[in-house]
């Protein structure tokens, strides 16, 4: 009995020590969680109030050189100030990678009449603003034709479909709203300069949604192939 005890004896005492051991790292965890979880939103407080104080600082600036230079908002629209400030934060955040979370574009356009200008600077900053997602998108895709392993013809393909990746884009914006925008008298016309943001997480994906679209259904390509082209 001896014999066929002590084994399973040891064997006991050592589940009863990994036991033991897997339970204090557990509790050396959660403690290290409890700690950290504080500092982390500190550091997060932290870094929003500064990123208002640099938004605001830059707004008031930028509100005073307009004004004084004769521009002015739409009647009922939130003070200058305060939307400089929205655009400000916009302009200036940042995802976990540092890489900015918005993509900004700001357009000036004169007409005849303040509703007109605003139309013509709004889809000029759309346009724009489908030009920089687009060249993003088409950079990450031209990255990976080489991983996706195309012959000749589907690669020449793939590049005509995403040089054309700006008109596609540009249908998937949609309508979007300006985080700022103000007027000033030109003579007889009034000159809109409107400032657009978009999410570039958002913009990015469904981009590469509507590209994989248009891929799957212009050409010949695998799913597996479309699966390493938009990754």
């Amino acid at each position: 009995m001896l014999l066929y005890g002590l084994p399973f004896r040891q064997k006991n005492k050592l589940k009863s020590r990994t036991m033991k051991k897997n339970a204090f790292l557990t509790l050396t965890l959660l403690m290290g969680i409890v700690f950290l979880c504080p500092l982390f939103a500190q550091n997060q407080d932290a870094a929003k109030k500064e990123l208002k104080q640099r938004a605001i600082k830059s707004a008031r600036q930028e509100a005073k050189k307009f004004e004084k230079d004769g521009c002015y908002v739409a009647p009922g629209a939130p003070p200058m100030a305060m939307q400089l400030e929205k655009a400000w934060i916009k302009q200036l955040e940042t995802d976990e990678a540092g890489t900015p979370r918005y993509f900004m574009s700001t357009v000036t356009s004169v007409a005849e009449t303040q509703i007109a200008a605003k139309l013509q600077a709004t889809e000029a900053a759309k346009l724009d603003l489908a030009g920089q997602i687009a060249t993003k998108v088409a950079s990450l895709i031209n990255l990976n034709v080489a991983n996706a392993q195309l012959n000749t013809e589907d690669a020449a393909s793939v590049t005509k479909i995403v040089g054309a990746a700006k008109s596609i884009v540009a249908q998937e914006l949609g309508r979007v709203e300006p985080v700022f925008e103000m007027y000033k008298k030109i003579g007889k016309n009034v000159e809109a300069n409107v400032r657009l943001a978009y999410d570039q997480k958002i913009a990015i994906e469904s981009s590469k949604k509507a590209i994989r679209e248009k891929l799957d259904a212009e050409t010949n390509l695998l799913q597996d192939q479309l699966d390493k082209l938009i990754k």
